[in-house]
């Protein structure tokens, strides 16, 4: 599958999961948002109709105890006469409300009849009947309409109390806060709010006058606030705060059902992430090992036609041999055998890695010397290119407990990249260094070759990658020689780092614990 192909594939499905994500997410959201207007809404109202019962609750005090008193001050006189002609009866009631300097500023009167019905015609009865009826349908009207004249009056009283002396008394003395906190109580429950809340009453001017007993301080950035007897001036109102610890855990609860699809949505999104990304590991994967087996067939090619050639070459009579063209035919076939057998065991000691199944024989070692060692080996090698190996050997403690054969190997590897990866037609030169550094000793082998860009020093320790891809064989290598090297510092708890310029050189720096008794 093409590349293109795969990314048009994820991207699709990629925008497929975010969208429905996005989605989720503005359903949750909306919800959070509908669920928290309705809790305000619920809240604004309970409070409302608590301070609401409150005022009543003081009106009704008020009329238990001004009416009485106000009907104490009232005062009623009653009359009656007999008409000495008809013998008829009249008697009247008359009531009145005083204030407390004597002013009489309420008052009506009751009258009502009673005739003689013997001195009466039967004739007359019923016409009388008839119009003692209708007296009695409007002195009853009469009745109602001055006992009503009565009650407003009580209730003016009443209500000129409450207006002028209620609101002179201190906030405390009008609340009653148990009660307040009963309706309260009830009115979040009658709008379908049961969770816990805290409350404080404080008057206009913010001085707290009162705070519940289980008071504590989470969530009272989000308190509900009620003004109380807000008829009143505005210096003699008081407020009624309520906040709830337990609000985001109420709000939240009706979208807990999404939770799921949630988590399950992004399961499915980063599977599809790690899958896409699997994808292209192997693709990666095939890539390299394309490149390798391109790179291998050419490398393994190019000993085996030497071979070839010189077994031909022996095994033809027509070609005269001589006893120093025999010899360096054999030398031939000798050294393209050594270099086959040295590019299959490379292949070879990183398989045995991958497998875990190598086995270090470790044993106490001079890094000092091993340095020199292999310094000698490419001494040749460099001045033939007309440089030169500088060593400065400055590690005091230089004891290291390592495997030789991996661990020499590993030092050659980095001479030998260095060689050929050097400038053409210029001179190599390479810097070998040791030095402690506290309970380190480290190794750095420095070259003036061709150097490398920053973005190739994250991948030169990947296996099978090398600076120079695809066909270009200018430099032999399967790309396993920095892999190497650096599974070998790892497995002896060592570290490596490079340091490169293109066009200015590499610098491989290697970090590994001193040898202590322990080891040795």
């Amino acid at each position: 599958m093409k590349k293109s192909t795969i990314w048009i594939i994820a991207i699709v499905m990629g925008f497929a999961f975010l969208g429905l994500l996005y989605l989720q997410f503005s359903y949750v959201e909306e919800m959070v948002k509908m669920k928290k207007e309705q809790f305000d809404e619920s809240v604004s109202r309970s409070l409302y109709q608590a301070s609401h019962n409150l005022e009543v609750d003081e009106t009704q005090r008020y009329l238990e105890k001004d009416v009485l008193a106000t009907e104490r001050r009232s005062f009623s006189q009653d009359s009656l006469m007999v008409d000495g002609l008809d013998g008829t009866i009249k008697q009247s009631h008359q009531f009145a409300v005083s204030a407390d300097d004597g002013t009489v500023y309420s008052s009506f009167q009751l009258k009502t009849f009673e005739m003689k019905p013997a001195s009466v015609p039967k004739a007359m009865i019923l016409r009388k009947d008839k119009s003692s009826i209708a007296d009695a349908a409007k002195t009853m009207q009469e009745i109602i309409h001055n006992r009503y004249v009565y009650q407003k009056a009580l209730l003016d009283e009443v209500v000129y109390n409450i207006l002028y002396t209620a609101n002179e008394k201190p906030l405390k003395e009008r609340v009653n806060f148990r009660m307040l906190d009963n309706d309260i109580r009830n009115e979040l429950q009658n709008n379908g709010v049961n969770i816990p809340y805290h409350l404080t009453v404080s008057t206009a001017d913010g001085r707290e006058v009162y705070r519940c007993p289980d008071y504590t301080e989470e969530g009272e950035k989000y308190a509900y606030s009620q003004v109380l007897f807000r008829n009143d001036p505005q210096s003699k109102r008081g407020v009624v705060k309520v906040h709830f610890p337990e609000m985001s855990s109420y709000i939240f609860s009706s979208v807990r059902f999404m939770i799921p699809s949630l988590i399950f949505t992004m399961v499915l999104l980063i599977t599809f992430i790690v899958t896409i990304v699997l994808v292209f590991r192997q693709k990666r994967y095939t890539e390299i090992k394309n490149d390798f087996i391109n790179n291998m067939t050419h490398e393994l090619k190019t000993p085996i036609a030497s071979i070839s050639l010189a077994a031909q070459m022996m095994n033809d009579d027509s070609v005269t041999k001589s006893e120093q063209m025999t010899k360096h035919l054999g030398g031939v076939i000798a050294d393209e055998s050594k270099r086959l057998r040295f590019l299959v065991e490379k292949v070879l000691q990183m398989s045995m890695f991958d497998k875990k199944s190598v086995v270090f024989k470790k044993k106490e070692l001079d890094l000092n010397e091993m340095v020199e060692n292999v310094a000698s080996t490419f001494t040749l090698r460099v001045e033939h290119t007309g440089g030169k190996i500088y060593t400065e050997i400055e590690a005091v403690d230089s004891g290291v407990y390592v495997d030789e054969v991996h661990f020499q190997n590993a030092i050659t590897n980095l001479m030998d990249n260095a060689v050929k990866y050097r400038k053409p037609e210029e001179p190599l030169d390479i810097y070998i260094r040791t030095w402690n550094d506290h309970d380190r000793l480290l190794l750095s082998i420095r070259d003036t070759g061709l150097g490398m860009k920053k973005e190739n020093l994250k991948k030169i320790f990947d296996k099978f990658y090398r600076v120079h891809t695809g066909n270009k064989h200018d430099v032999k290598g399967f790309g396993l020689g920095l892999a190497y090297v650096k599974k070998v510092i790892d497995l002896h708890q060592g570290e490596i780092k490079c340091e490169s310029e293109l066009g200015k050189g590499t610098k491989f720096t290697i970090s590994l614990p001193v040898l202590t008794d322990k080891q040795g």
